[in-house]
């Protein structure tokens, strides 16, 4: 519809839409099928221009939930919280363990020195009887090799410490995440309000399709000038 013809509907000179000209009305259905064939032949690319595989690194992810940055850090801090807990508790259990291990090897250890200091004196008593002889070797050689697991139990514990010692530096590092999530939304809820408006956006009033200055000229459509009549009579 040409605007000499809504400016007659608008006057009464044309009562009716059906009595307009087919030939309008053929025109704007080769119109409305020419603007669908150019937005169709111009609808941008899925990948803007210029992004190859050796490019990718220089352009922004869609805003999906995998990509949104927020929701990565806090599944970030959620799964390093729940892991770390996970070793802890498995240290914690290692760590028992080898303290109940190094107490009975330490039981262990006594009754050997018994022995040794049994079968010396029974060998400087009796040097000729070999038995008292090997078994002062047996024990002697056993009471090294306990001494010696001890001495790795116990450096084990060590290491363990140091283990959870440095699995701290897990949760400051998790502190440091949760701070920079929290100057994001600071910043994202300062932004909000810098662009708030005092009227709802279901209430805001449509912005007008074509204005002043516009180099264009396309025609209104039915719907369009229906609504726009409803809206006089209103």
């Amino acid at each position: 519809m040409t605007q000499e013809e809504l400016d007659a509907l608008m006057s009464g000179d044309i009562e009716d839409l059906e009595s307009l000209p087919n030939d309008n009305i053929n025109d704007e259905e080769e119109e409305f099928e020419e603007e669908e064939a150019y937005e169709s032949s111009h609808i941008p690319s899925e990948k803007p221009i210029g992004y190859s595989p050796e490019t990718a690194h220089h352009w922004p992810l869609p805003a999906t939930h995998e990509n949104k940055m927020v929701h990565q850090l806090d599944d970030v801090t959620k799964e390093s919280e729940e892991k770390a807990s996970e070793i802890f508790d498995l240290i914690e259990s290692v760590s028992n363990e080898l303290m109940e291990k190094e107490e009975n090897l330490n039981n262990l250890i006594e009754v050997l020195k018994s022995n040794v200091e049994l079968f010396e004196t029974l060998n400087k008593k009796f040097p000729d009887v070999n038995a008292f002889k090997e078994q002062l070797h047996k024990n002697t050689q056993a009471l090294n090799e306990a001494d010696e697991t001890l001495q790795t139990l116990q450096t084990s514990g060590e290491s363990i410490m140091s283990v959870m010692d440095i699995m701290q530096y897990q949760d400051i590092h998790r502190q440091k995440i949760e701070r920079v999530i929290n100057v994001m939304r600071a910043l994202s809820n300062y932004m909000n309000s810098l662009f708030e408006g005092r009227i709802d956006d279901e209430k805001r009033v449509s912005s007008a399709t074509h204005i002043v200055g516009d180099t264009h000229n396309e025609l209104a459509s039915n719907e369009d000038i229906e609504a726009l009549l409803a809206q006089f009579g209103s």
